[in-house]
């Protein structure tokens, strides 16, 4: 298969550029001083192994992709940039196109849908960095990730088997999974970390607070009669693959804030206080770090600079 990672930061990137070292045909569409560095210099992948320099082809748009049978979209852009991300692979990928959403939420998959028939979802466990044009960080010391991979809204086919064969090839842990929607809602629940660690400063605080988080969610989820995988289905899936290098991991929506770019927690504890709204669950918390998360970009104030006893004193 061809590959096409559609958003090649920290996510995309890493996997773009181990899919590419493994000797796969790889094309990442990323825009602006990233593009042009990975363009003039290659893609610098910082690994436990050392930096390397990927000579991998990078274009602007879709119209600029070479679109063949065989090609899979990988889509890693943030979840607030999916529907003009669609908008460009509608104009030029053939309509049979696999479009994978290697997204963190679970709102991409049906606006991929209405677009591509053939959808498909990954199980993220993947932690990066990405906050220099240029360069993107494999911040796991072990594998680089783990990216199950299924079928939206539910099953395997052969094509998702041929996607999880290729990553395995890449250094990645993937297996096909029928249910990964309910994989995909765990990771939504661990993904409430990501706006306490954007808005809220390391500390005593951060524990209370994710803790009434997760209780919201998880009373959402059931109301709305989601299926979810358990806290110990995961923690067995993860095991001990998953790593630190030694440097302290911000989460996508802290690097989203110190970059400037926008951020996603409409899709993270947004999309908590939407499942609230729609089956009669007070989600205060939950819509306090998504207040939180936007007040910073809006007034471009520093990452992780709220009071965490102040944030909780306002609840």
């Amino acid at each position: 298969m061809r590959y096409v990672i559609f958003g090649a930061g920290a996510v995309g990137g890493v996997v773009g550029g181990l899919l590419h070292r493994a000797g796969l045909t790889v094309t990442l569409v990323a825009r602006g001083e990233h593009l042009r560095a990975i363009q003039d210099t290659g893609l610098r992948l910082d690994t436990p192994d050392g930096v390397l320099t990927l000579d991998v082809a990078a274009v602007a748009d879709a119209s600029q992709v070479s679109w063949t049978e065989d090609t899979v979209v990988l889509l890693s852009v943030k979840s607030q940039q999916t529907e003009a991300a669609l908008e460009d692979l509608a104009a030029y990928a053939p309509p049979s196109t696999p479009v994978v959403a290697l997204q963190n939420g679970v709102a991409n998959e049906p606006r991929i849908l209405r677009r591509f028939a053939r959808t498909y979802a990954i199980h993220v466990v993947l932690p990066a960095t990405f906050l220099t044009p240029g360069t993107v960080v494999q911040d796991s010391g072990d594998k680089p990730g783990i990216l199950d991979i299924g079928r939206y809204p539910s099953g395997i086919d052969e094509t998702a088997v041929a996607i999880a064969n290729d990553l395995v090839e890449a250094g990645f842990l993937s297996e096909p999974r029928a249910d990964i929607m309910a994989w995909k809602h765990r990771k939504l629940l661990n993904n409430l970390g990501n706006g306490i660690n954007a808005a809220i400063a390391p500390g005593p605080s951060d524990e209370e607070i994710y803790a009434r988080c997760l209780a919201e969610a998880e009373a959402a989820l059931a109301a709305a009669g989601i299926s979810v995988v358990t806290s110990d289905q995961d923690r067995i899936r993860r095991a001990d693959h998953i790593t630190r290098r030694g440097r302290r991991n911000h989460s996508s929506t802290w690097q989203s804030l110190a970059r400037g770019s926008g951020v996603e927690i409409d899709y993270l504890a947004g999309e908590i206080v939407l499942l609230g709204r729609l089956h009669g669950v007070q989600t205060p918390v939950n819509e306090a770090v998504q207040r939180a998360v936007h007040d910073i970009a809006r007034t471009s104030a520093e990452p992780g600079s709220i009071d965490g006893a102040t944030f909780l004193a306002g609840l």
